[in-house]
């Protein structure tokens, strides 16, 4: 077992004033920052700070992290809810589009804020967490509903729950008899390694299989916390998935995004989605051409093993759900 992480949660810049203080932005942008603030959280760790280059707006780590005044512009066919989650949700946190697999959305707040997250009009440092009754009237949803066998806890970062409360979660919906399988889709092994402990890791042994979907967008995300707090998982039988937006100056040429998908493969993921970027309010910066995408899809076929390829995938229109670009 990997030895513990040290942990120092106090540093994690929220405001356009602390990116100042940190050099990560000059000081010229301050009133255009704090306009961006008004509408959109900011929250980036010490390990992803740590790894931004200051003064180069090229830096694929801080383009994923840093504010933009880009973000005020809204194009005309980005949206508030590009997945179309709200006429899915019978009950509030939960999202059912697809007839076996639902999503349970415990809380909002994540250990970062991506600038192009779909999201992004509803995540915040205010957590949304549900309630009690809440989150009890969700889990009796799931209860009533048996042809749902797998629930993909997302939000929001559902490892920014205590190790207590996802424990009894997870352990609520795996005593379903109709739920084979759980998911958590999370940022916090990269971003915020520290918070895997032993307590964490002992939540996702369960009656049911947990799987880990890990969001990694860049190979310089894989520090050498992030590799002990990954093979900390994966040595509890965790198994390990990775999901990847693709993004203009992060990882949209072959080299960048083979080294992210080997780099997912030396510690254990397997590459799981390439997303296409959804359309939210102000991330036409990040947004690369599907005919891109596949052109590098077939640049790495004969680069990289087949299980280290992922599936190329789409938001539909009005909560389709995914589908394979073609």
């Amino acid at each position: 077992m990997p030895e513990p992480i040290a942990r120092d949660q106090s540093r994690t810049l929220r405001t356009p004033q602390d990116l100042l203080r940190a050099g990560l932005v000059a000081e010229a942008m301050l009133p255009a920052l704090e306009e961006v603030a008004a509408r959109y959280a900011t929250a980036i760790t010490p390990a992803m700070a740590a790894l931004i280059t200051p003064g180069d707006p090229a830096d694929p780590i801080g383009l994923q992290y840093l504010p933009d005044p880009a973000e005020l512009t809204i194009a005309p066919h980005e949206m508030e809810d590009p997945t179309a989650d709200a006429p899915f949700t019978p009950v509030k946190g939960v999202v059912h589009r697809y007839p076996d697999r639902a999503l349970l959305k415990p809380l909002l707040a994540c250990p970062v804020y991506c600038r192009f997250c779909f999201r992004r009009e509803k995540v915040g440092p205010d957590g949304g967490v549900l309630t009690e009754a809440e989150l009890e009237s969700a889990l009796l949803w799931f209860e009533g509903n048996t042809a749902i066998r797998e629930v993909i806890l997302t939000g929001g970062d559902p490892l920014m729950l205590s190790a207590r409360r996802l424990g009894e979660i997870l352990g609520r919906l795996a005593g379903m008899a109709h739920i084979e399988t759980l998911r958590i889709h999370t940022r916090v092994p990269v971003a915020d390694p520290a918070r895997v402990t032993g307590a964490l890791v002992a939540a996702m042994r369960q009656a049911k299989p947990v799987f880990i979907a890990v969001h990694a967008n860049h190979a310089r995300e894989f520090t050498p916390d992030a590799a002990m707090a990954l093979a900390r998982l994966a040595e509890a039988g965790v198994p390990l998935l990775g999901q990847t937006v693709l993004l203009r100056g992060v990882n949209d040429e072959a080299p960048a995004l083979e080294a992210l998908l080997r780099a997912m493969i030396r510690n254990r993921i397997k590459p799981y989605y390439l997303h296409s970027l959804d359309p939210a309010p102000g991330t036409a910066r990040f947004q690369v051409p599907e005919d891109d995408g596949l052109a590098l899809m077939a640049a790495l076929r004969g680069r990289l093993p087949g299980h280290a390829l992922p599936f190329f995938v789409r938001e539909t229109p009005m909560g389709g759900g995914k589908k394979a670009v073609s």
